[in-house]
C-alpha cells in the first residue's frame, strides 16, 4: 500500500521496554509481568501485550495512506486519514486479550501448540477513532443492518503485514454486519491508544477494535475493509482460533467442524503471586480484590458475579455487582 509498507525482514522493529517478558523474538511477542495487570485500570502502553505475526510494518508517507472499502456494496469508497478524523471521534474503554491467553498453563495439562503465553496477553485501554458503523454509512450501509443489498453479511478486515501463516499474505479477520453497524457494540477505527496516536506495535496509523471478543478481531494495519457474503476464509479465521473438546488432536483436527471463536469463557487469575509461591499451612494471606474487573464480553450495570473459592480450610463466597462501566472494562461494588 502507498505510505505505509510491510518489511520482509526485521531490521527496522520499534523499540520496546525492556521489562516485558518476551515469549518470541521473531515475530515480536510480548506480555508484561503479571503484577503490571493490577497496577493501574488502564494498561500503560508500554505494557500492553505486543501479539505479531511478522514484521511490524512502518508508515512511510502517511499522507499518502488510505483504507479501500468495497465488496458487496452499492459505493465502494478510498479513506485518507483524513478523512477518517472528519468523523465524529470516539473513546472506547475496552479490554483486549490475546485468545492464546494462559497457554503456558494449558500446556502443563496437555502439550499445545502456539505462543507460550503466562496470563498477561491482556489489557484495558482507552481506544480513540470513528465508529465503524458511521464508516460503514459513507459506503450506503445503515446502522443496525445485517445484510447489504447486495447480500453482505460479514466484514473482513485485511491487514498490510505479511505472515508466515499466510505463506507471506496479510493477516485478517471478520466480524458480522450486524455488530460492525451497530453503534452501541463500538466497533472502532482507531488511531489513539490512552489520549496518544497509536505506536507501531499497537497498529499505526490506523487498526480496528472490536471489543467484546478474541483479540484476533481487533485487526492491525488496516489495509482494507470488505464487505462479504460468509465469514473471512483467511488462515486466522478458518484454521486457528477455534474451541475443540479434549478428544480432538492435531492427527484427527476436522476445523470446518467448529465455528470462528469470538466470546472467552469467564476465568480468574490472581496478579499478585507467583506460580512459584509456597504458602505456609496456617499462615494468612491476604488477597486484596480491586475495584475493577477485565470484562471481555458486553455486560450492564446490575450484572451480578457470584464466585465460590474453596481452599483447604474454608470456602468463602463473593458476591460481585457491575455498578459503572462502558460495557467492556467495567468497575465492581
Amino acid at each position: 500500500m502507498p505510505g505505509l509498507t510491510a518489511p520482509s525482514d526485521y531490521a527496522e522493529e520499534p523499540p520496546r521496554h525492556p521489562a516485558l517478558r518476551i515469549n518470541s523474538k521473531e515475530p515480536f511477542n510480548a506480555e508484561p509481568h503479571r503484577s503490571a495487570l493490577v497496577t493501574s485500570y488502564i494498561t500503560p502502553v508500554d505494557f500492553f501485550y505486543k501479539r505479531n505475526h511478522g514484521p511490524i510494518p512502518k508508515v512511510e508517507d502517511l499522507s499518502r495512506y488510505s483504507v479501500y472499502i468495497s465488496g458487496l456494496v452499492n459505493k465502494p469508497i478510498q479513506l485518507s486519514m483524513a478523512d477518517i478524523w472528519a468523523l465524529p471521534k470516539y473513546n472506547v474503554t475496552a479490554t483486549l486479550q490475546c485468545a492464546g491467553n494462559r497457554r503456558t498453563a494449558m500446556s502443563k495439562v496437555r502439550k499445545v501448540r502456539g505462543v507460550g503465553w503466562d496470563i498477561s496477553a491482556l489489557g484495558n485501554a482507552t481506544w480513540g477513532g470513528a465508529k465503524l458503523s458511521d464508516v460503514l454509512e459513507l459506503v450506503g450501509i445503515p446502522k443496525l443492518s445485517s445484510v447489504t443489498s447486495l447480500g453482505g453479511k460479514h466484514v473482513e478486515f485485511v491487514s498490510v503485514d505479511k505472515c508466515k501463516e499466510e505463506k507471506g499474505g496479510p493477516y485478517t479477520a471478520s466480524i458480522p454486519l450486524k455488530q460492525a453497524t451497530d453503534p452501541d457494540a463500538d466497533v472502532l477505527l482507531a488511531y489513539e491508544m490512552n489520549g496518544e496516536v497509536l505506536n507501531r506495535d499497537h497498529g499505526y496509523p490506523l487498526r480496528v477494535v472490536v471489543p467484546g471478543v478474541i483479540g484476533a478481531r481487533s485487526v492491525k494495519w488496516l489495509d482494507s475493509i470488505n464487505i462479504i457474503e460468509e465469514e473471512c476464509q483467511g488462515f486466522f479465521t478458518q484454521k486457528d482460533y477455534k474451541m475443540f473438546p479434549p478428544t480432538v488432536d492435531w492427527d484427527n483436527i476436522n476445523w470446518s467442524t467448529r465455528r470462528p471463536q469470538m466470546d472467552f469463557p469467564v476465568q480468574s487469575a490472581i496478579c499478585t503471586l507467583e506460580d512459584v509461591d509456597v504458602i505456609k499451612e496456617g499462615k494468612v494471606v491476604a488477597v486484596v480484590l480491586r475495584e475493577w474487573i477485565y470484562l471481555l464480553m458486553g455486560v450492564k450495570p446490575g450484572l451480578r458475579l457470584a464466585d465460590i473459592r474453596k481452599t483447604t480450610c474454608h470456602m468463602y463466597l463473593m458476591d460481585l455487582r457491575v455498578i459503572s462501566g462502558l460495557g467492556f472494562s467495567s468497575r465492581l461494588h
